[in-house]
């Protein structure tokens, strides 16, 4: 039994097979997760660093992107490499890491998401043998491939360190946090994850995963960016907060009630 016969996410981003947009939900609510899950997006992120996600709710909403037919990926509080593991054996399909700065850094995080030969994740992954439908024998042989570990460039020190975290055995990929890395480059002068300092910047962790053979993540505030991202090649891109989605769409209804209201 191969890893895309049982779950296909994860050989599909390791492939670039397509660029991948998901959504990103820092609200602990389940239905909230689900009803997302509904529309076209090919993955949902639980952020858990700066969401209000807590591991009870965290692993209702993977079952709820699971139940959609969705895979399931959580953004961990910085160095909570405890919550990772944990996280998969409530059967998310790959984690996100803040903060990784250096090839040890990502070794870390590698201990705690791949089992032996790569990694010494501990055993218990009963809810994601539920949501898989595998023996445990199945579920340890595929569980490496099955699940992604990708590790966040977000400062200059991870920019600096890139070939090397991604020469880790176990990284699967990495995800570009513009917002961070911005402030990073700027010496904390801005927030400007949209310059063309960053468009620079994320365009060679592009390149790099491209010659390590991993593949590269980005957050973009909105859709129009996300497209820009997956022009410069980014395999699995965020369009927007489900908090900026939530209220665009309510803004736009009001105003066509006014309008229309109006005759204008």
């Amino acid at each position: 039994m191969s890893a895309a016969e049982i779950d296909g996410f994860a050989d599909r981003i390791r492939k670039h097979q397509g660029g991948m947009i998901s959504a990103w939900v820092g609200i602990p609510d389940a239905i909230l997760v689900n009803h997302l899950a509904q529309e076209a997006f090919d993955a949902v992120v639980l952020d858990m660093q700066h969401g209000m996600w807590d591991m009870q709710s965290a692993a209702n909403a993977v079952a709820q992107t699971r139940l959609a037919g969705k895979p399931a990926i959580a953004r961990i509080p910085v160095g909570d490499f405890a919550s990772a593991s944990r996280l998969l054996d409530a059967g998310a399909s790959g984690i996100i890491a803040p903060m990784i700065n250096s090839a040890e850094d990502a070794r870390a995080l590698v201990r705690t998401t791949k089992y032996p030969p790569l990694g010494e994740r501990s055993w218990g992954p009963s809810l994601a043998l539920n949501h898989m439908g595998l023996s445990a024998d199945a579920y340890l042989k595929n569980a490496n491939e099955l699940t992604v570990a990708i590790a966040m460039v977000e400062t200059r020190a991870a920019l600096d360190a890139i070939d090397g975290i991604l020469g880790v055995t176990g990284i699967d990929g990495i995800f570009v946090g513009p917002a961070d890395l911005s402030i990073a480059l700027s010496n904390g002068d801005q927030v400007a994850p949209n310059a063309a300092e960053i468009d620079s910047a994320m365009q060679h962790a592009v390149s790099r995963c491209r010659a390590h053979g991993k593949f590269a993540c980005a957050y973009a505030g909105d859709g129009e960016r996300a497209g820009e991202l997956l022009k410069f090649g980014f395999d699995l891109v965020i369009a927007g907060a489900e908090t900026v989605q939530l209220r665009a769409g309510a803004r736009r209804a009001i105003n066509a009630a006014r309008r229309i209201a109006s005759g204008s």
